[in-house]
């Protein structure tokens, strides 16, 4: 990084999402897609990270969930277009069924695997 890069515009920080302030077509349709196949979904923006920009992580009622990057305006175009809550994972954490599904699958998975042992 240049000492002047940080004084340019979107290209060379941020990416498209920030600075289109839209989400990859496909994303949004798989997202959206996502949406109508689940009940009660939530969207949870994470913020920007040295590894990736603004995330949304999708939760269904029964906490299962998925996640993309959209970048901060994205998601709560997201959202708003598909009508669903939207709150900022920074001041509400992460809800308590999201965690309660990844304990139920990592029980599956384990599960599985044991019962994959014991067959000949």
């Amino acid at each position: 990084m240049g000492l002047l890069d940080r004084f340019r515009g979107g290209a060379t920080r941020g990416g498209a999402a920030l600075r289109a302030g839209s989400v990859d077509s496909a994303d949004a349709r798989y997202l959206t897609d996502w949406v109508r196949s689940h009940e009660g979904v939530e969207g949870y923006v994470e913020p920007k990270t040295a590894v990736t920009d603004v995330t949304v992580i999708l939760i269904a009622a029964d906490g299962e969930w998925t996640r993309r990057i959209v970048g901060e305006r994205g998601a709560r175009r997201l959202a708003r277009n598909l009508r669903i809550p939207v709150y900022d994972v920074r001041k509400t954490g992460y809800p308590q069924r999201m965690r309660d599904y990844d304990a139920r699958k990592r029980v599956e998975r384990q599960r599985a695997s044991d019962a994959e042992l014991r067959e000949p």
